[in-house]
């Protein structure tokens, strides 16, 4: 029997804050009420809360695809896209929810906004209000299936398990921890941006940074630079992540990029750049249409309908920093939009010549290797031969030609071999 259901149109609105997403920012009430539900909820202490006081983080650092203030919607949306809130939600209602790890969270405006656990929240709050999923559906277009959670088990998703603490800083710790070294792994670019926001805030060096992620200090010192380049792009206006032409956001393309030299001399910052310690707005102004055309080359965008000419970073990323460093090749990209064919501009003619013959040897032999597989039946197949052959004719009658003009040019000066 199948236990999923179109949520109910008719059904009343989320409980909790701006679940309906029409306003970006969270509920105000007053300092009183905001003083009661911290004295309600300890510091440092496993409380149990009801779940209509907690809030999504909107500065969690895998909202990157969603904008600068997130709606509820919009954040739920991109953790069932990222994060596979299914099986979740899947779980809880065959389970109930099972609250063994509480939520880490931290007082703001008189709600509780969970740093660790969002998904989790994002799972109840679809369970417990199944109008939810009709108004993503509406809104955004996005069909998320919420299986039916029976009333026996609705109990346990009223009050959950929560861990307060006093700032951001005090959850950086079990944040790192888990999603960088731990089980529930982050992406390369929210980790960097994790390290961006622990860095800026001036609590901690880069090296110290790097160790509490466990990840190599040269490692962390690109990733942060590659997120004041984005935000400096961002702030610009001349791209923004939610623009990328694909879904899938490749980070690791631009913080390799931006360590190579062709991209450094590309977009006139020092050489050595990568190895000071990160700063923000980076780039040089002057430099900021180049590099929105770095970007572009890299993720493309969606408003412009451009694609990235970058399909894989080995060897791709290598390939357009060569571009960049080839006057010829440069022009060539910008005006057909092919990393191919600007590229062969930074192969010299001899090089691409003897690559392509060495790969011509290796096809014909392969060929011939297989040749038992031909059983005769196609005639059409040894007209093909017959053409390959005539063409090495030509091919090697000129290379000869050419040794004979040479060795003659070199007799004639004096200087023969």
């Amino acid at each position: 029997m199948d236990n999923s259901h179109e949520p109910d149109t008719s059904g009343s609105e989320a409980s909790g804050p701006d679940t309906s997403g029409s306003e970006a920012s969270g509920p105000s009430t007053s300092e009183t009420e905001a003083s009661e539900l911290e004295n309600r909820v300890p510091l440092a202490t496993v409380t149990k809360v009801p779940v209509d006081r907690l809030m999504l983080d909107r500065l969690n650092p895998r909202l990157f695809a969603i904008g600068p203030e997130p709606r509820d919607i919009d954040i739920i949306v991109e953790l069932y896209r990222s994060e596979d809130l299914s099986e979740l939600l899947q779980s809880i209602a065959a389970n109930g929810y099972l609250d063994i790890e509480p939520l880490i969270v931290l007082g703001e405006h008189g709600y509780l906004t969970v740093l660790e656990g969002n998904r989790r929240l994002a799972a109840i709050r679809l369970l417990e209000t199944p109008a939810l999923a009709t108004q993503i559906r509406n809104r955004t277009r996005v069909r998320i299936t919420v299986p039916t959670l029976p009333k026996e088990l609705r109990d346990t998703i009223r009050e959950v398990s929560v861990y307060r603490v006093n700032s951001r800083a005090d959850a950086r710790s079990f944040i790192g921890f888990k999603h960088i070294n731990g089980a529930a792994k982050w992406g390369s670019y929210a980790k960097a941006q994790f390290a961006a926001n622990w860095h800026r805030s001036g609590e901690a060096t880069l090296e110290e940074i790097a160790a509490q992620i466990g990840d190599n200090h040269d490692t962390i010192k690109r990733m942060v630079n590659g997120i004041y380049v984005l935000e400096q792009a961002d702030k610009a206006d001349i791209f923004h992540l939610s623009d990328r032409a694909v879904s899938r956001f490749n980070f690791s393309h631009l913080y390799t990029a931006l360590s190579r030299t062709p991209y450094m001399r590309f977009l006139g910052v020092e050489e050595a750049w990568a190895g000071f310690e990160p700063r923000q707005n980076p780039i040089p102004k002057e430099s900021l249409e180049l590099l929105k055309e770095v970007l572009r080359w890299l993720f493309g965008s969606k408003e412009s309908d451009v694609s990235p000419v970058i399909r894989s970073q080995n060897p791709d990323v290598r390939r357009l920093g060569e571009v960049l460093d080839n006057p010829e090749a440069l022009t060539i990209l910008r005006g057909s939009r092919s990393l191919d064919e600007a590229y062969l501009s930074t192969v010299p003619a001899n090089q691409r010549f003897s690559e392509s013959l060495i790969r011509a040897r290796t096809v014909v032999r392969d060929t011939s290797n297989n040749l038992r597989g031909f059983d005769g039946k196609e005639r059409s197949m040894v007209g093909i031969a017959e053409d390959v052959l005539e063409t090495s004719r030509i091919i090697r009658n000129r290379m000869v030609e050419k040794v004979e003009e040479v060795k003659k040019a070199q007799e004639t000066q004096g200087n023969p071999q």
